[in-house]
């Protein structure tokens, strides 16, 4: 068998197959030449010599890879941009609001909320900045003749509590307005008839028009200037009357009514009679719906028709 040369190196156990003379500091990789090799050296390449070669020609390849490194340094700090929204509610919150913004806010709210405040005044004095001089004076009346009524019952209550006071007999005082007290609910319950003062209006409709809330109208108008006692035709009115039915049908309390329609009312006439010929009231609307109403006063007026006395099911009096 013939002996190993010198040349033929056997690999040593542990070492790693093809790993050559440890690398020289200060000497490129690669720099000699291997062993066994007769040819001439050729040009020294650094580490990495093909990538800084291309970078160096400014070819595709190297831009390409120049912006996947720096892609890849930027790639952390991109995942710590804030959102569109995020930054919206940076800019917002804390506010920054200087002086001069604060002032101008302050005085702005001051100016729309006396704008609201002078609409709704406005708008609340609209019905009585559109009146005629004729009905503010008429409206002025009927406060003051309210008034009156208010003050003459008042003083009527204190004559009363003063003669209870200062009777002999007030056991036989306080009978005598007990009964006084009891006609005059009688006259509003309308289970009494009565009598006194007042006017008849008379509304004939002839084509069938007058429609039921129509002669609502002309009760709320009447109550409000003071009626005691008001009867339409052979029906008493109070105050749970109802109206019901149509034009030409027309039904009080469940009662058939005609034309022509009689009110006879007890009260006021000088209150009463205004109160149904003001512009626009009640005698103007029927005449629009091509009804006559005429009203007449008179020095004594019959209310006789009378409604029965009902049992409230539950209450009772309190009085012992």
């Amino acid at each position: 068998m013939t002996p190993m040369s010198s040349e033929e190196n056997p690999q040593e156990p542990g070492k790693p197959q093809g790993q050559g003379k440890p690398h020289e500091p200060g000497k490129p990789h690669g720099a000699g030449k291997s062993e066994g090799s007769d040819g001439p050296r050729g040009p020294e390449r650094p580490q990495g010599g093909g990538e800084s070669s291309g970078a160096a020609d400014g070819s595709p390849a190297a831009g390409a890879a120049s912006e996947d490194a720096a892609g890849n340094a930027a790639g952390p700090s991109g995942a710590q941009q804030l959102t569109g929204r995020q930054r919206l509610a940076a800019g917002l919150w804390p506010p920054r609001v200087t002086r001069a913004q604060l002032i101008v806010a302050v005085l702005l709210f001051g100016l729309g909320l006396g704008l609201a405040i002078q609409v709704t005044s406005n708008n609340d004095d609209s019905a009585l900045r559109g009146a005629r001089q004729e009905d503010l004076v008429r409206i002025l009346d009927e406060l003051d003749n309210r008034t009156q009524r208010l003050e003459d019952e008042k003083q009527r209550l204190d004559a009363q509590r003063t003669e209870l006071e200062t009777s002999s007999d007030q056991a036989e005082e306080a009978r005598k307005q007990t009964r006084e007290k009891e006609q005059q609910l009688g006259i509003l319950a309308g289970t009494v008839a009565a009598q006194g003062p007042g006017i008849t209006l008379t509304i004939r409709d002839i084509s069938g028009t007058v429609e039921p809330d129509m002669l609502l109208d002309a009760i709320q108008e009447l109550r409000a200037a003071g009626a005691e006692a008001v009867q339409i035709n052979d029906v008493r009115v109070v105050a749970d009357t109802y109206f019901s039915g149509t034009g030409g049908d027309v039904r009080v309390d469940g009662n058939a009514v005609s034309s022509p329609y009689v009110f006879k009312v007890i009260g006021k006439p000088q209150d009463l009679e205004p109160a149904l010929n003001i512009p626009g009231g009640v005698v103007q609307t029927l005449e629009k719906e091509q009804a006559t109403a005429t009203v007449a006063r008179a020095e004594k007026i019959i209310v006789n028709a009378l409604r029965p006395v009902k049992r409230p099911d539950y209450a009772r009096s309190s009085s012992r």
